[in-house]
């Protein structure tokens, strides 16, 4: 699918992957909302860096966990530009607790997670799929993670969030076709301030030096080699519609636990 002209929504684009899909799409030369919850500072300078490509973006403040931001959301995008070809649902929270504390979660963390995590990319597919099927074409994005595959990851509440997400992309795209493919991402360890803040600087510096030593590829994912496989599944692959896309260097194959 050519994105020359045409709409994305990213959200939570304020910073790390979000951004980083907010700009590739730019360059493809598509217009954005560009999406955040709190980081105003964040979401200016990603729309700074896509309008230097020479194309327009709206700015919403949006939780995805609310059900009518959602909808304002993508009502944004067709009220501005009549169309929406492209959703990267992309936007995450997360606890950062030992998956052997079982104490350490409370029921109220496993609801806001799943409330952003999985609930919010069902709602903004929801909301963005009658514009899609108007305008005869639209591919949707989940961004989830290994930990969804591998149940590892920043906490158990987390890994399920994102298990929920993959299948969440299969029904969707059972039910969204013709006109709508839906597949989904799962990176291993990225790159960036989110997941050195929530690890630590050292724990994050042993595990990220930890994968780089054992996996087969002998690297870790950057937002920017992330967005490259978004950018597939939107533009390359209209052939294909929930699958699973594991982005992690091979980390999967030795058994190796890690956080996004």
């Amino acid at each position: 699918m050519d994105m020359q002209g045409g709409v994305a929504i990213v959200t939570g684009s304020s910073s790390g992957v979000g951004a980083a899909c907010a700009k590739r799409l730019a360059e493809r030369g598509a217009h954005l909302v560009i999406n955040y919850a709190s980081n105003r500072d964040g979401a200016e300078a990603t729309r700074e860096a896509c309008e230097a490509f020479g194309i327009e973006t709206r700015i919403v403040q949006a939780d995805v966990a609310n059900d009518d931001d959602c909808r304002r959301m993508a009502k944004v995008a067709e009220e501005t530009w009549g169309r929406c070809d492209a959703l990267v649902n992309n936007a995450g929270t997360t606890v950062f607790c030992p998956l052997n504390d079982l104490e350490g979660l409370s029921s109220t963390d496993f609801q806001d997670i799943y409330a952003v995590n999985t609930i919010g990319a069902f709602q903004m597919s929801r909301a963005a799929a009658p514009i899609m099927r108007r305008g005869g074409r639209g591919s949707i994005v989940m961004v989830a993670s290994i930990a969804g595959v591998l149940g590892i990851g920043s906490s158990i509440a987390y890994a399920a969030s994102k298990g929920a997400m993959i299948t969440l992309t299969k029904a969707l795209a059972r039910v969204l076709g013709p006109e709508i493919r839906v597949n989904v991402v799962c990176p291993g360890f990225i790159q960036g301030e989110w997941l050195r803040q929530g690890m630590g600087d050292a724990v994050y510096e042993a595990s990220k030096n930890a994968i780089e030593r054992t996996t087969p590829l002998g690297r870790t994912s950057t937002p920017d080699t992330v967005a490259d496989s978004v950018l597939t599944f939107i533009e390359s692959n209209d052939l294909v519609t929930g699958e699973s896309l594991i982005l992690d260097a091979g980390m999967h194959l030795t058994g190796m636990p890690t956080a996004r």
